[in-house]
């Protein structure tokens, strides 16, 4: 008996989604649930289990096919005797013993790793594809071949002439001197490389292109004194991380201050169909995340009903699952406005690019401290600069220099945010 395994069902927004990397291959036996293919789409990267233990019988799908909803990828045999116990197949240890992402089984089986000797630091000691990339980095270098001896060849002036003297090879003067024979290794110096763009680069590409070409995008700059920030957060953070068990970052300030400025100017939290104008009476906030794979956005779903902690708790989860490769399409679906924080790069100023549908976009900066003038004297303040990227076709200049004022106003006076004023 043969059962069929299948492609998932995939959301309507996602047409297809290409094979990338069997981990079994025909003839293997293989476990119920246990990883078989993963699949890439253009937003997340998903994996396909085997329904049922038994004998990988046949391969259908080759790696880098295209395949739909409910595309038949293998099949498995789980034929047996009526009067036989279901054989059981034994688990691989290693991979029983600790769960893997896509990305990571990927780097384990390429370098032939052992998954129980590297030090997972994810979500309950789960590795990720950083852990792998440093384990791989720590590995002792093999020392290189040594080179093989030169060979030399030695001309030495006889006493007396030879009868027939030997002619002189073209490429040495046959001068009595030493002839030094060297093999030039062959030169290699403009290397090239073709790969094929993968489908969440390819989807980044094309909506990025897409704002660019159907937006009036512009963007508007202002400067933020975040000493108030920085005070608060060090005189907190400890409490903070005891009662809530996660670190007080600055990107939960910047959440509560995007949402106070998107109250006050709902035409930043709306979005152009057509003709029509969506004004959206929900905060979903975006996040964007900077993978291996590539930049994503996952999406802080009624971002206005969460506290501090809860916020910082979801970006964290969001981190590590973008990191180990397990987002999911929920997690990814909406989003009203985006933050994207270049300043953990090193980033001083930027013009961030809109994230369609969406007409407005915050960028953040490196925090660096400046000379500013108060109160008619010169001191020193930790100043970020920000960015609000917006499309001019729905959102006035006035109101664009007014939302940044409005989330200075809240960073600079955290009362704003703690009292609701």
């Amino acid at each position: 008996m043969s059962i069929e395994v299948l492609v998932p069902n995939l959301p309507e927004s996602v047409a297809d989604a290409t094979l990338i990397h069997w981990h079994k291959k025909a003839g293997d036996p293989v476990n119920k649930n246990e990883a078989l293919v993963d699949l890439e789409t253009d937003k997340i990267t998903l994996e396909v289990t085997a329904p049922e233990a038994g004998i990988l019988s046949q391969v259908l799908k080759e790696d880098g096919a295209i395949v739909t909803s409910n595309e038949v990828l293998a099949l498995i045999s789980i034929a047996q005797a009526a009067d036989e116990k279901p054989a059981t197949v034994q688990p691989e240890p290693v991979v029983a013993a600790i769960p893997l992402s896509p990305s990571v089984r990927r780097l384990i089986s390429e370098n032939t790793l052992d998954p129980a000797q590297i030090t997972g630091t994810g979500k309950s000691g789960r590795l990720t594809k950083t852990d792998v990339l440093e384990h791989l980095h720590k590995q002792p270098v093999e020392a290189a071949p040594k080179p093989e001896p030169v060979a030399v060849a030695v001309a030495v002036a006889p006493k007396e002439p030879p009868p027939t003297p030997a002619p002189a090879p073209a490429s040495v003067p046959n001068t009595g001197a030493v002839a030094t024979t060297v093999t030039t290794p062959p030169s290699n110096l403009r290397p090239e490389q073709r790969v094929a763009m993968t489908r969440l680069r390819a989807k980044v590409a094309e909506r990025l292109l897409q704002a660019q070409q159907n937006a009036a995008m512009l963007t508007t700059f202002n400067e933020v004194n975040m000493q108030s920030v920085i005070d608060l957060r060090n005189q907190y953070k400890g409490r903070f991380e005891d009662k809530h068990k996660v670190k007080l970052g600055f990107m939960s300030f910047f959440v509560k201050a995007s949402i106070e400025a998107l109250k006050k100017f709902p035409a930043i939290n709306a979005s152009i169909d057509g003709n029509d104008i969506i004004y959206h009476g929900y905060y979903d906030l975006g996040i964007a995340v900077s993978t291996p794979r590539g930049l994503i956005v996952p999406v802080l779903h009624d971002a206005d009903q969460l506290d501090f902690a809860g916020i910082e708790k979801c970006i964290v989860d969001y981190g590590e699952k973008a990191r180990s490769g397990t987002l999911t399409y929920d997690d990814l679906k909406g989003g009203t406005f985006t933050i994207t924080n270049g300043g953990v790069f090193g980033s001083m100023l930027s013009t961030p690019i809109l994230n369609p549908p969406q007409c407005a976009i915050l960028g953040m900066h490196a925090i660096k401290e400046r000379a500013v003038v108060e109160n008619g004297q010169i001191v020193i303040r930790p100043i970020m600069y920000l960015a609000l990227s917006y499309d001019h076709r729905l959102v006035d200049g006035r109101e664009a220099v007014q939302f940044l004022v409005t989330i200075k106003e809240c960073l600079e006076s955290p009362a704003h945010l703690l009292l609701n004023i």
